[in-house]
């Protein structure tokens, strides 16, 4: 069993599974029903996460931090919840190794408020667009953000390798799950707990290919998906490896023609 730690918040009860080691402060803001929750996936993040950090300073709804590796993310995290009081942040570092999609599956787990969202540690979408997208789901059940689509802004292009890669990787996608979306794989999408709470149970990726899943199986039940334009930053240091495109196409494959 992996186990885990928590900085800062107590965690809620159904972390005691997963042998928490509570933080000894009162919950403060995060004791009643936050408007939102919102999921840092965080793997050796140390050198990226602080400008995302820093713009979460007066957040209103819960932030989740799933953590993994051995760097100082985690002691990051927790230091700057001991300097904002008032932000409801809870940092769960993990022993073992969930990869992406796990991780965003156990922040799902531990969520708590109507509205669920996730975005990349590296603010390559920023804190104010995931707001955003927050208020426009009130005409959706889920809305993901697109760097493909028309009024998107990119303030620093991928190489011409990456986005060749990402644009024959969303062709294969719309061919093998017919999903309509242009960009499935942009780290800035936020879901009425309704839809997450339908297929949570039925979810298999952990790894990179856990958007297209996710988006396959909630699309499948009929609730409605809006794509949306943002501004968008390439902050480099990508975590997709050559090797993570082949495992994600081998994993969907096994995805969409296991009987």
């Amino acid at each position: 069993m992996a186990t885990s730690e928590t900085c800062d918040r107590p965690a809620p009860a159904a972390l005691d599974r997963d042998e928490v080691k509570r933080g000894a402060r009162s919950p403060g803001l995060c004791s009643g029903t936050p408007p939102y929750s919102l999921i840092i996936p965080a793997y050796n993040e140390e050198a990226r996460i602080p400008l995302l950090l820093s713009e979460l300073a007066g957040a209103k709804g819960e932030v989740i931090c799933i953590c993994e590796g051995d760097d100082r993310t985690f002691s990051l995290i927790s230091e700057f919840a001991e300097a904002n009081p008032d932000v409801c942040i809870r940092c769960d570092r993990r022993a073992g190794r969930l990869g992406k999609g796990g991780a965003i599956l156990e922040g799902m787990r531990q969520a708590r408020a109507p509205l669920v969202g996730y975005t990349d540690a590296d603010a390559s979408t920023s804190f104010s667009q995931m707001l955003a997208l927050f208020e426009i789901l009130n005409g959706a059940d889920v809305v993901i953000g697109s760097r493909w689509i028309e009024g998107s802004v990119i303030v620093r292009e991928q190489g011409i390798g990456r986005r060749f890669e990402s644009r024959v990787f969303n062709m294969i996608i719309r061919a093998l799950f017919g999903l309509p979306f242009k960009d499935t794989q942009c780290g800035a999408k936020v879901f009425k707990k309704a839809a997450i709470d339908a297929v949570i149970g039925q979810m298999v990726s952990t790894g990179f290919e856990f958007d297209v899943e996710l988006l396959w199986r909630i699309r499948n039940l009929g609730f409605s998906i809006r794509e949306h334009p943002i501004t968008w930053h390439d902050r480099g240091d990508s975590r997709v490896r050559g090797g993570d495109v082949l495992r994600m196409l081998s994993g969907l494959l096994r995805l969409r023609f296991a009987r």
